[in-house]
């Protein structure tokens, strides 16, 4: 038997009682196990898992090629709100992303206790309202955040700091900014040639990108509304970051285009 805090990332009906769920795991890292009777009014648990619903877990591994089998379940209350959630269909949608986004470029039981402290985190600001008026622009910037936390995590963190071509610091007085997927990081003028897929970045985009503690800075903003410029950059930077991981996964994740159209 194993004990961890998990969250829920991804949940399907599996038969008319029970369900497949997978959790993301402090301690294990991603498991899919399988909940059985968890859709019976009387099931011990709780009733249906869902989705965000963080909690104690118990579960037996029969073996890697095998589901797990989901012995015990405890919900925290207070940790993710779905019902809140609900009630604002853009900051629903950024989580359901966060979440894919886990379960897509992350291993099974491959732990990594950082992420999920960070998802926590991001699901718990998000459903308990500290953003400002659910402000769209600080919903994205802690969005943007979380990704490059997972980037991090999983060895894909671009380079953003310098140009990933010449090696040359990132500077504001360079006259023109690049990203590249393909490259992993930014690109200077002079070395873009050689890079098709690289995207032009406004010079707010770049040293929003290369200075992470600006992007912090914003996450703590106490105003409830931030420029339209502002807005604009942060669009930007998660647009580059969508690109970069569609790019490194080979398909769109299905949540990416509720992002930025909405």
């Amino acid at each position: 038997m194993t004990n961890d805090q998990a969250i829920c990332i991804r949940a399907i009906d599996y038969s008319e009682t029970s369900q497949v769920v997978t959790f993301f795991a402090r301690q294990t890292g991603k498991v899919t196990v399988i909940a059985k009777g968890a859709k019976k009014p009387r099931w011990p648990f709780g009733g249906p898992i869902e989705v965000f619903s963080c909690g104690k877990m118990v579960f037996s591994d029969s073996g890697r090629d095998k589901l797990a089998t989901l012995v015990e379940f405890e919900p925290l209350a207070g940790v993710a709100d779905s019902s809140v959630l609900a009630g604002d269909i853009f900051v629903l949608n950024c989580c359901l992303f966060a979440a894919e986004l886990v379960n897509v470029l992350t291993r099974d039981y491959d732990p990594h206790p950082g992420l999920f402290d960070s998802l926590l985190r991001f699901l718990r600001d998000t459903s308990q309202r500290k953003i400002p008026d659910a402000n769209r622009a600080n919903v994205l910037t802690r969005l943007v955040l979380f990704q490059l936390e997972l980037l991090r995590e999983i060895g894909l963190y671009p380079v953003l700091e310098r140009c990933v071509n010449c090696g040359n610091s990132f500077s504001a007085r360079w006259p023109e900014v690049y990203f590249s997927s393909s490259a992993k990081g930014l690109i200077c003028r002079d070395c873009q040639g050689p890079f098709p897929d690289k995207i032009r970045l406004t010079q707010q985009g770049a040293k929003c990108l290369a200075d992470l503690s600006a992007v912090a800075h914003r996450a703590k903003a106490d105003t409830k509304s931030l420029a339209s410029t502002e807005d604009r950059t942060i669009r930007q930077v998660e647009d580059i970051l969508i690109r970069y991981i569609t790019d490194t996964l080979g398909w769109p994740p299905k949540m990416a285009k509720y992002i930025l159209n909405s």
